[in-house]
């Protein structure tokens, strides 16, 4: 019975030595861990980390705010509707770098010009963060994602007063153009991201607001002071240099082929039609009732969802939701004469799409452009030949 007793005492004991927080030793180490960009959409931004060193007592951790919660229920609609939580995640360091070393992406390191203090209180918040009633926040791509938490915490655990100077050169953009800086604008990925992202990112992000980005991360913490006077960066080194890989986009395959190659046979058809005095109706029916389906996604995302990017959409100038009142009308040898007024609404909302262009209201896809064109001329086709 007493060795019992004396068991349960023991196992007691190394459970709340397990539980206690751990000390880091003076020569702790922590720093700031940027990945560029990888080849998919999903990474094409990169990624940015915390790593905790300390080889006295064998703590080598990374953390990091970017884990999808695949367990959280329907999470297709919540990351739709843009209500889907994000976790925080803690790897071994030599995990995290042959993870990214395997998918060649560029690792750097910022080691962080922190007391003893701030970092104990640093490995603590993340330590805490990491459990797993703390684990999950609300992401969004622009205000609150795996960079912006890099900043925020280290802004708000430390005790030191942060200032984030702007980097040499720095040139100010708005959050579209710093998107083109990691996805080409004739790509499927540019294409989507312009086409279900309103004005709202056509607007100048400030210096602070750059951070979304991993890679301004690394550039404003180097440029980052403590109290005014001390640089928040100690050391910076490259620990791993991404290899040249060879480009493997096709142009054949791009949008902004496909759309043109669409668009052709758009004005073909019309042509066509116009030569022989007819109008092929499945055209038409297909016309309308994609811009309508398009328009009615866009629509939902601009009201239905809690995306903060995807409002004030002048996508809807072309993909106009109602035009599917019009597919029955198309299907027969006579319309009504409302359809020729809706018509000439159309070339209208086309105009005041390429204004809302010219004068810098939205920037939409390059890719766009033939098929905004062919649209164009099969709508006045329409109105011309109308009946």
């Amino acid at each position: 019975m007493r060795l019992i007793f004396t068991l349960i005492i023991g196992f007691l004991f190394i459970d709340s030595i397990g539980a206690q927080q751990i000390k880091l030793s003076p020569n702790a180490e922590i720093s700031i861990l940027t990945v560029g960009p990888g080849r998919s959409l999903n990474d094409a931004f990169g990624h940015n980390a915390f790593r905790i060193k300390d080889k006295s007592r064998g703590i080598d951790v990374t953390y990091g705010y970017g884990e999808y919660d695949f367990g959280a229920p329907n999470f297709y609609l919540k990351f739709a509707r843009g209500k889907l939580n994000y976790l925080i995640s803690r790897h071994n360091y030599s995990d995290f770098y042959n993870h990214y070393v395997y998918y060649n992406r560029t690792v750097k390191e910022q080691v962080l010009n922190l007391s003893t203090n701030e970092k104990q209180d640093l490995f603590d918040y993340l330590e805490n963060n990491y459990k797993p009633e703390n684990r999950r926040y609300l992401y969004d791509f622009f205000y609150d994602n795996c960079a912006t938490r890099i900043r925020d915490v280290s802004q708000a655990v430390t005790k030191s007063s942060i200032t984030f100077n702007s980097p040499e050169g720095f040139e100010q953009k708005t959050f579209r153009e710093l998107i083109y800086e990691h996805v080409d604008k004739n790509t499927w990925g540019s294409f989507g991201i312009d086409l279900a992202l309103g004005s709202v990112i056509d607007q100048n992000a400030t210096p602070d607001e750059h951070m979304f980005l991993p890679k301004y991360i690394n550039s404003f913490f180097e440029n980052a002071t403590k109290n005014g006077a001390e640089g928040l960066v100690k050391q910076s080194s490259t620990v791993y240099e991404k290899k040249a890989e060879e480009d493997s986009s096709i142009f054949l395959l791009s949008p902004l082929f496909i759309n043109s190659l669409l668009a052709f046979i758009i004005i073909i058809i019309t042509y066509r039609d116009s030569k022989n005095k007819s109008r092929s109706k499945w055209l038409d029916v297909t016309l309308f009732s994609t811009t309508s389906l398009i328009g009615i996604l866009l629509f939902l995302l601009w009201f239905a969802t809690d995306h903060s990017a995807t409002a004030n959409n002048y996508n809807l100038l072309w993909a106009f939701p109602l035009n599917f009142i019009l597919i029955s009308q198309l299907t027969k040898n006579t319309m009504k004469n409302w359809v020729k007024g809706y018509l000439k609404f159309l070339i209208i909302m086309l105009c005041l799409l390429t204004l809302h262009w010219l004068i810098g209201v939205q920037v939409f896809a390059i890719a766009l452009i033939p098929l905004l064109i062919a649209m164009f001329i099969r709508y006045l086709y329409l109105v011309k030949n109308f009946n």
